[in-house]
């Protein structure tokens, strides 16, 4: 059968998202059994294009707001557009490569905006530091690599192996909008209505605030008081895109992230207040000036509580690297058979849609990016044989056991707790380069660009386990994904280097300078690594409190990393995952009849994903809007607590809204 002759399915098979019977299998919308329009002149260009024009916006954005949106559904949304404005027919395999490619702007930009600003936040103080637009680019760029080539061999394992066990919302959203937009028809109808809704609700609140984003139990009197006398306070974030989220990541799940959200909030930070409220805490590397009862809620997370959290994504992930450690020796072991020549007979039988690269390109290549990154070590940063050698060890270890981390957390939650991660991994290049003799402002310029890598090769990591999740719901090549993802990684850290240096030498990053940018997680990095690398500790006891957490709940057979999660990610974050989670239980057991109930299932999936999609885009439009000068918004208005009270009326309206609409 040849591509002209082979059909694409209407819809999702009704198994995309439950896990698979004994003998079962999951035939996608494309045959595996057919070939399909995939990489061509159209997708590889307007993928370029992509990566390059959301790099540039999410770079500009996340350094003036400190938000880097997701990519990966406003590219889908335009892939489908224009391929519906050129009538281009059977363009569901190309749109799949233009959002695969594109979709590396978001994660370059995260692992570069996370980490490498901090270097120019510190050369107020060390002149010495510098970044040339090189390091930046083959900070990004070949951390970017690094966590493509790290993850392919555990394709199979997410992807199939796993498949009905892992939520993977933004994936699920995205694949909606693609198969929406292939078809049509009475699919697109539910997605592309709730998508304005969604998107309308969520534009109006970032762009003329005409309510609060966050209801707070502060809006009435006795939450105030409760929140001032106890540390006790209540916070639901009332987006349409996070509630949509929260369906789709389901009851379960949705109960864990929670529950490790209320540890740290309703338990650790009322406690910590009880027991030490009038102390100026110092643990580790937390050099508090503050009485911890003098501090509000929020402060006594962000300076003690959060870092427990950290503590137990770390304990978390090394806990799911020794039980997954079978799946690791099988690929390493896989790829050093190819190299001696011999072959993955499986693999070679393997139908389109199961071909990932060979195990044999995978280990070269990773071989030559490891060589190529401590050349780059050696000659671009540190000029020091020794510390680069100590650099690239370091760096292939957290990047490649953490590669599967934060995949999971993608497949759990659609949020990469890559900031968490790469502030242990700059802890521990700091603790590590300090030791072997590199501090002062050479450790930093090292402990930073070695984050900088990491960081895009976990934030990497995460988006590529998407966007092949997404190909195996359609039935796209994955060997074709991988292939061009490396074009649009490189396309994006060139980008983001640019406007890196561009966004420097335009606003600058120093907060004493007027006008400067932000850039809020660079300013965290920064304020971490200085005192580190001249002499100061870390908050290892708070890290250890949160590992040990997270052993006992796995000894409970409780999910360590959801739980985990949502010690990190703030409360008015996770408290909404938990209401979609309760509008997923009530939708589909409210009748007696089974095949209502996953029909009404379906439809609240579709109405999610239009939540999500709609709030997505509207959220870089608002976005661009704000930075263009447009801020019609009223601080004072969202100070008066009938702000919230109006956000709580429109978010009861707006559930209502989904739950009615899955019954139609």
């Amino acid at each position: 059968m040849n591509a002209g002759e082979a059909p694409i399915g209407e819809q999702l098979p009704e198994n995309a998202f439950r896990e698979l019977s004994e003998g079962e299998e999951y035939q996608p919308l494309m045959s595996p059994r057919a070939n399909y329009p995939e990489v061509n002149a159209w997708s590889v260009t307007w993928g370029v294009l992509m990566a390059m024009l959301f790099s540039a916006a999410a770079a500009y954005l996340g350094l003036k707001v400190g938000q880097v949106f997701e990519a990966a559904i406003p590219i889908a949304i335009i892939a489908v557009g224009v391929s519906t404005a050129a009538r281009r027919s059977r363009a569901l395999g190309e749109n799949v490569i233009i959002q695969s490619i594109g979709a590396c702007s978001g994660a370059v930009v995260a692992g570069a905006i996370f980490t490498l600003p901090a270097i120019y936040i510190l050369q107020a103080k060390y002149p010495d530091m510098s970044a040339s637009f090189l390091q930046v680019f083959m900070a990004s760029a070949l951390g970017g690599i690094l966590g493509i080539l790290f993850l392919i061999p555990f394709r199979r394992y997410f992807v199939k192996e796993m498949h009905g066990r892992y939520p993977f919302p933004e994936a699920t959203a995205t694949t909606q909008v693609l198969v929406s937009g292939a078809k049509g028809g009475d699919q697109s109808k539910p997605l592309l209505l709730a998508g304005l809704v969604g998107g309308l609700y969520d534009f109006i609140v970032a762009t003329f605030g005409w309510w609060n984003e966050t209801v707070t139990s502060r809006m009435i009197g006795w939450g105030e008081l409760l929140a001032d006398k106890t540390k006790l306070v209540f916070k639901c974030n009332t987006s349409a895109a996070v509630l949509g989220l929260g369906y789709i990541i389901g009851l379960r799940y949705a109960m864990f992230i929670c529950l490790g959200s209320v540890a740290v909030w309703w338990l650790i930070v009322p406690l910590m207040s009880l027991l030490f409220g009038d102390q100026v805490l110092s643990v580790g590397g937390v050099e508090a000036t503050t009485a911890v009862g003098d501090m509000s809620a929020e402060e006594i997370f962000k300076t003690y509580a959060r870092s427990i959290g950290i503590g137990g994504i770390a304990m978390a992930g090394v806990i799911g690297i020794i039980r997954s450690w079978g799946i690791i020796r099988n690929a390493v072991g896989l790829a050093a058979k190819e190299m001696r020549g011999g072959k993955d007979e499986a693999a070679a039988k393997a139908m389109r849609t199961d071909r990932d690269l060979s195990f044999r390109f995978i280990g070269i290549a990773s071989l030559s990016a490891l060589l190529i990154t401590f050349v780059f070590f050696w000659l671009g940063v540190m000029h020091n044989v020794m510390f680069a050698v100590v650099a690239i060890l370091l760096v292939t270890v957290i990047a490649f056991l953490f590669t599967t981390v934060a995949a999971n957390a993608i497949a759990i939650v659609g949020s990469n707790p890559v900031s968490g991660m790469t502030l242990m991994t700059l802890i521990l290049a700091s603790v590590v380069m300090a030791a072997v003799g590199l501090n002062g402002s050479g450790g930093m310029l090292a402990a930073l660009i070695m984050g900088g890598v990491v960081c895009t090769a976990l934030s990497m990591a995460g988006c590529f386990i998407t966007d092949l999740k997404i190909g195996y719901w359609l039935g796209s090549t994955p060997r074709r994904q991988q292939q061009w993802k490396f074009l649009g990684t490189l396309v994006s850290a060139a980008t983001v280097g640019g406007v890196m240096m561009l966004l420097n030498q335009t606003y600058g990053f120093d907060p004493e300078q007027e006008g400067h940018l932000v850039a809020p997680q660079a300013n965290a990095m920064a304020a971490v690594i200085e005192p580190m690398m001249n002499g100061a500790g870390a908050p290892w006891l708070l890290y250890g409190i949160g590992a040990v957490l997270a052993v006992v709940l796995t000894l409970c057979k409780i999910p360590a990393l959801a739980f985990a999660l949502g010690m990190f990610i703030p409360l008015e974050l996770n408290i909404p995952l938990l209401v979609g989670g309760a509008i997923n239980w009530y939708v589909t057991t409210r009748s007696k009849e089974k095949a209502v109930n996953e029909a009404r299932g379906e439809r609240g999936t579709l109405i999610a994903s239009g939540f999500i999609a709609g709030g997505a885009l509207m959220g870089v439009v608002s976005a661009l809007l704000r930075f263009g000068g447009f801020n019609p918004v009223s601080e004072s208005w969202l100070a008066n607590p009938l702000s919230e009270a109006c956000a709580l009326v429109a978010y009861v309206l707006l559930i209502v809204y989904f739950i009615k609409a899955t019954k139609k």
